[in-house]
């Protein structure tokens, strides 16, 4: 893969990302998207597909229905709307998906803190 065609997939991409964010803001009414961020879209070589990763704060408890409704009907909404947008021969084929990244590193953090906390207890019991 050239670094142009490299290049060319993450700037349309980052566009999608960013109209995607302004189109669920303004134009989407479900009260269960309305804390929706939009992590990283990554765009196949071919333009065909685009995955977009998502999470929603500060709950993500219903993150497959999130994902669920993303990906029915309001997928080609959204996608005829960024047709509309940006100027592309075809526009790829929206594919959402839930971002548990940061959930677990959430998770991560949390369970560091309390080994750091133990730790520090059994120090002080020691001294």
């Amino acid at each position: 893969m050239s670094e142009h065609t490299f290049e060319r997939t993450e700037r349309i991409g980052a566009e999608i990302q960013r109209l995607l964010a302004i189109l669920i803001r303004d134009e989407v009414k479900d009260p269960r998207l309305a804390n929706l961020t939009i992590h990283e879209v990554q765009v196949t070589r071919d333009l065909a597909h685009a995955k977009v990763y998502f999470t929603c704060f500060p709950d993500d408890e219903g993150a497959k229905e999130q994902e669920r409704l993303l990906n029915g009907r309001l997928s080609g909404f959204l996608r005829r709307r960024l047709a509309q947008e940006i100027r592309l021969r075809t526009m790829p084929q929206l594919h959402f998906v839930h971002d548990e990244s940061i959930a677990r590193g959430e998770r991560l953090v949390s369970l560091i803190e309390q080994a750091v906390g133990q730790d520090r207890s059994k120090h002080h019991e020691v001294e």
